[in-house]
């Protein structure tokens, strides 16, 4: 059973992301809350939302859904997940630059082919699982090249130098590259992209399918969503939401939302409470 562990995004954060994407000032945002100055901007700094404050106003001039804002703020917490239904699939979050982020390690049960998805910031806690499990790193998918995401590319790659890269960037090398039609066969699993940009300009969500004993899903989502909130997109938020919309919301709802950073979650979960999608 994955523990519930603290949100990514605090309200307050996402009411700065927000704002930053709407051009909203402190001062109009105040005014749509119902409150002073000060005490709007102490919910941005404490994520503390006082007696009266009028969320259903404020999000909608921030257009996120105030109401699940508010659930946030008295503690929504996604549902925790047992993991236990994918044997073969481990989280492995590394700090570094004052953040934590996420990796995930999958594999086939009969071949031992794994695949990784991002890199997070340290090497060791994932070759230390490769050797556990006896794994061959066959290829590593990147859901987007912000530096927290592929900081221990390098190391992982001096490991394994033969692993197969798999990048939405159209910087990367042509053998590198994705293509939409893209199905790679991990063993008996299955596994495909789907585009995600808004976040990042080479945003990808890749979707492993075919587990033993037809377990859901697994969506690794990069900053494209997280559990109660998604990564900052500032003026490309239409383009990140629509992109949720269409290539992570219409997965089935009990597909697991595996993020870049934060807890588990799922699409059912998300669609019914995530505050950027009213």
């Amino acid at each position: 059973m994955m523990c519930c562990v603290t949100l990514e995004d605090t309200i307050g954060d996402i009411l700065r992301k927000a704002r930053a994407s709407t051009q909203v000032t402190p001062e109009a945002a105040a005014k749509a809350a119902g409150l002073s100055l000060a005490a709007y901007t102490s919910i941005e700094e404490t994520a503390t939302l006082p007696a009266g404050t009028d969320v259903v106003a404020l999000g909608k001039l921030l257009t996120i859904d105030g109401a699940r804002l508010e659930r946030q703020a008295k503690g929504w917490r996604p549902a925790p997940v047992d993991t236990s239904v994918w044997c073969e699939f481990r989280m492995v979050t590394s700090e570094g630059d004052g953040m934590t982020v996420n990796a995930y390690l999958v594999w086939d049960e009969v071949t031992r082919e794994a695949a990784l998805f991002d890199t997070g910031f340290a090497a060791a806690p994932i070759l230390a699982l490769i050797e556990e499990n006896q794994l061959v790193l066959k290829h590593i998918f990147l859901t987007h090249s912000h530096a927290d995401h592929i900081a221990a590319l390098g190391d992982i790659r001096a490991k394994f130098p033969k692993t197969r890269i798999h990048s939405g960037s159209m910087a990367a090398p042509v053998d590198q590259r994705l293509r939409g039609n893209d199905c790679i066969t991990l063993g008996s699993l299955r596994v495909t992209n789907r585009d995600t940009p808004g976040h990042a300009e080479d945003g990808v969500t890749f979707v492993v399918g075919n587990w033993p004993s037809d377990a859901p899903f697994v969506a690794i989502v990069g900053d494209a969503i997280y559990a109660g909130s998604i990564g900052g997109a500032r003026e490309l938020l239409a383009l990140a939401r629509s992109k949720v919309r269409e290539q992570i919301f219409t997965l089935p709802g009990d597909t697991l939302i595996c993020p870049g950073h934060g807890p588990l979650t799922t699409v059912a979960q998300e669609r019914s409470d995530n505050p950027w999608f009213p």
